[in-house]
């Protein structure tokens, strides 16, 4: 599993490795039935805290992409999310809009940053 966390990032360390993860799972580099590495490992691997990666995989459990079993280890559940409204999953798309809007973009700039990532996403998935 490849994960990095920025220190530059406004993100909370636990939301940069829930949002790599979540990652990494759409992209199909993790896929249902994978075990991730330990929360000790990952710790170690990224120089972090232990309860930051135990706080990030309980927030991945709680939307159901992972499957914590004590003692045997963490699995990939679900490449999808537990059943949320259209609303709760259009808010992180808002609010990315919005500040895309706030730094001057053009509607033509934001439409092509967007379809430039979901290529991104969807083209790494491919390659797997």
């Amino acid at each position: 599993m490849f994960l990095t966390v920025d220190a530059n990032d406004k993100r909370p360390l636990y939301q940069q490795i829930v949002d790599g993860v979540k990652e990494l799972i759409a992209r199909g580099d993790l896929r249902e039935g994978a075990t991730l590495p330990s929360v000790r490992q990952v710790a170690g691997d990224l120089g972090v805290n232990l309860n930051t990666i135990a706080v990030a995989y309980r927030r991945l459990q709680e939307e159901g992409f992972l499957a914590i079993r004590h003692g045997t280890g963490t699995v990939v559940s679900s490449r999808r999310a537990r059943a949320v409204e259209e609303d709760e999953l259009r808010q992180p798309l808002r609010t990315a809009l919005t500040q895309l809007v706030l730094a001057g973009r053009s509607d033509k700039e934001i439409a092509a940053a967007i379809q430039q990532e979901l290529r991104s996403i969807r083209q790494k998935g491919e390659a797997q």
